[in-house]
């Protein structure tokens, strides 16, 4: 299977975008198809065997719309500089032509060559001229909607299309008759309601881009981060090359004031970084030798050189761009069902449309008396506003997201966030920050204590536990040098293994003794370990126990108040490590968390979440090791803190980049805001249709209120720019 993202035009509305992802659906060889409207582009999951770019572009033109070719995040923000000088030249004629309406209409003096009476011939060939210069203008609008009538697809375009091409064509016949001389037709012209609603999609689809394209703000900023230039060193000297020059392995150099070209490695100096544009965190950060640097970090203070690691689509900035697009594809439970009803929306509206037109003729009505509320209906029942609801807040809401250092992989966790009830935490690394420091040690060998500590980090040098950091910090503070480690094994869940000096050792926590048989006599001592607080390693060597080691972690300053906060949103709170029960207790005594799982086994991890899940509860799982990537997986929420491991973070659906737990509290607040949102602009969205389709109907005429094709358009269009301007709301969350 392979994925591809193509940029997508001509879409309008929610029923364009439900009907292209109808029709690639069905088509064979098309695994999954997902159409953004907001940022207009279309995410494909399709069967390379059978389907390749092309062929899938051919779908996307049969369904009625062009393929741009691959989605460029680069080009995410367009020049809209031709589009503002076509909106300001049509709304001068526009204004022009309604001066000349409203001033025949009151009567008002104007020179005679425009005037209704001394001249009704020049006045509608006037009126005829406007209709034509607007007709080429909305070209693109009538030319969709006819496609997506014939695709059996009708959208918004196909309600404007059968509304402007009839009003016209019944002012075309009107036209006739006044050339014929029967003037009693001026009264039926209708090439006004044409210009004026073509005027009003164009003005509103203008003004819904602008605002559009203010929600994709920070993925371009994201891609514009990085340097256009870097200096690279050859032979000892300095060059200045372009990014796409940079080659994996290339020794780079920084100066103070200098960007990072590329994700990399410092190999020697040292400096402050600003990092906030990834991290969230205002204050610079101190990196050294052997330490990352992540392409865009400003250099404040130092002279650095730094290895490149991951140029290109392979950044950090790359993939947060990659993850944010995909996740604006992906679609949640609301926006799917708006979709569902935006595909019956539109033959319904058509059907009401017709059965009026038919009714005002069965009723007696004349022709030019049927056709108005026919055109007002479909006018005034486009589902701009419908289609815009879900996917703008969607879009909006990840760029909060992305702002407060939360990277949202799917869209469908701003929907779920709002309703989580259970958030279960890994112990090291999550509630603690996994630097762990060894405090005591039981040495039952014939080595030396720094000899033992010393064979223990070089196993653990290779480990991904968090555990190893405090043999790692011991033996650069001893400046100790790894052994030769051969035949290193992870043993999930309980431990590592590895051969040193033709030696094998094992070390784990007391289940890895169990798993092997071990005679253990030493568990009074673990338990003296496991009273303070620490975490216990046994190091094991011809199947005899022959160290017991305790490391303490520290735990994260806000972890107590984050738990405090969620008991106070009554969300329950539990701790899942697979650290020994008296560690955990102690911990989780310390931040007042209500559940506490200990010597939990990655499967049993799992099985925990399934139940949860199965009492019908909606489970947010926070981890950062190999171990919690099988629960990550299998909660509703899998949430990973950036310093966890890759397959951690592959694993889950959020990423917190600032590596603070307080974001989880952010992401559930711009959940539940979220939804709010969106809710409040489907029942804008509906309540205008409810409202207006039955005064387009002409049900309320009795009572004195009525409208006409024109205010038709304008209420569409105002109808729209409210459920913007709500969404854009939520960027000051």
């Amino acid at each position: 299977m392979k994925k591809i993202i193509l940029e997508v035009e001509g879409m309008t509305c929610s029923a364009c975008s439900t009907g292209l992802e109808k029709y690639l659906n069905k088509q064979n060889g098309i695994i999954n198809a997902s159409v953004n409207l907001v940022m207009a582009n279309v995410s494909v999951d399709y069967d390379e065997k059978i389907l390749n770019q092309e062929k899938i572009e051919k779908y996307i033109k049969q369904a009625g719309f062009k393929s741009g070719g691959i989605f460029k995040e680069v080009d995410i923000v367009k020049s809209k500089k031709h589009e503002k000088i076509e909106v300001l030249i049509f709304s001068i004629l526009v204004v022009l032509m309604m001066f000349i309406s409203l001033v025949n209409m009151f009567k008002i003096k104007i020179p005679l060559i425009f005037n209704l009476v001394s001249n009704p011939l020049i006045y509608t060939l006037l009126l005829f001229g406007f209709a034509i210069l607007f007709l080429i203008y909305g070209f693109d609008i009538l030319k969709n909607g006819y496609k997506n009538l014939i695709h059996k697809i009708p959208n918004m375009d196909t309600l404007v299309t059968l509304g402007v091409i009839s009003s016209f064509i019944y002012s075309l016949y009107g036209m006739y008759k006044i050339i014929v001389g029967d003037y009693s037709y001026l009264e039926n012209l209708y090439f006004e309601s044409s210009v004026m609603v073509i005027y009003f999609v164009k003005l509103g689809r203008f003004l819904e881009g602008i605002n559009k394209d203010k929600t994709k703000e920070a993925i371009k900023k994201l891609v514009e981060i990085t340097p256009n230039q870097a200096v690279i060193e050859i032979d000892g000297k300095e060059k200045i090359i372009t990014l796409d020059e940079i080659k994996k392995g290339n020794i780079l150099i920084s100066k103070p004031g200098e960007k990072i070209a590329v994700d990399g490695k410092i190999i020697e100096g040292k400096a402050h970084f600003d990092e906030s544009f990834i991290t969230g965190e205002s204050k610079p950060v101190m990196k050294e030798n052997g330490q990352n640097i992540i392409a865009g970090s400003f250099n404040y203070d130092g002279f650095i050189k730094y290895e490149a690691e991951k140029i290109g689509k392979e950044s950090t900035i790359s993939e947060i761009v990659r993850l944010v697009i995909e996740a604006s594809n992906s679609k949640p439970k609301i926006a799917k069902t708006v979709d569902k009803i935006s595909g019956f929306f539109v033959p319904i509206v058509l059907i009401i449309a017709f059965v009026t037109f038919l009714v005002y003729l069965l009723l007696g009505y004349d022709l030019s008396d049927a056709i108005e509320p026919f055109i007002t209906i479909l006018v005034v029942a486009c589902p701009c506003s419908l289609g815009l609801a879900t996917p703008l807040a969607i879009v909006v809401s990840e760029g909060v997201c992305i702002n407060n250092g939360i990277l949202v992989k799917k869209s469908e966790v701003l929907e779920t966030a709002s309703k989580i009830d259970t958030i279960v935490f890994d112990k090291t690394g999550t509630l603690t920050y996994g630097k762990l420091k060894i405090s005591k040690m039981y040495n039952y060998s014939n080595l030396s204590d720094e000899k033992l500590l010393q064979i223990v980090g070089s196993i653990e040098a290779k480990s991904t536990h968090p555990i190893k950091e405090a043999f790692v910090d011991f033996m650069k503070n001893k400046k100790l040098n790894n052994l030769q480690v051969k035949e290193f094994k992870n043993i999930s869940g309980y431990g590592v293994s590895g051969k040193i000096e033709n030696q094998e050792y094992l070390l784990g926590s007391r289940s890895l003794v169990e798993k092997y048989n071990i005679p253990n006599s030493y568990i009074k001592d673990e338990e003296k370990l496991t009273a303070l607080g620490n975490s216990i390693v046994y190091v094991i060597k011809n199947k005899k126990i022959i160290a017991l080691i305790g490391t303490n972690d520290i735990i994260r300053t806000n972890a107590h108040q984050i738990i405090e906060e969620l008991n106070k949103m009554n969300i329950q709170t539990i701790m899942l490590t697979g650290d020994n029960k008296k560690t955990a207790e102690i911990i989780g005594k310390k931040i007042e968390i209500r559940k506490i799982i200990s010597n939990a086994l990655p499967k049993e991890k799992v099985n925990i979440i399934k139940q949860l899940k199965e009492e019908n509860k909606i489970v947010m799982m926070c981890g950062d090791g190999i171990n919690d990537s099988p629960a990550l997986a299998n909660s509703d929420i899998g949430v990973s803190v950036k310093s966890g491991t890759d397959i951690a973070i592959d694993s889950s659906d959020v990423i917190l980049i600032k590596n603070d737990l307080n974001s989880i509290l952010k992401l559930i607040n711009i959940s539940e805001k979220t939804i709010k949102n969106i809710k409040q602009n489907l029942f804008w969205a509906f309540f205008y249709n409810v409202l207006m389709i039955p005064i387009a109907m002409g049900l309320l005429k009795p009572i004195g209120i009525s409208i006409n094709p024109m205010i038709a358009s304008l209420a569409m269009v105002l109808s729209s720019l409210i459920v913007v301007a709500n969404t854009l709301r939520l960027r000051k969350i």
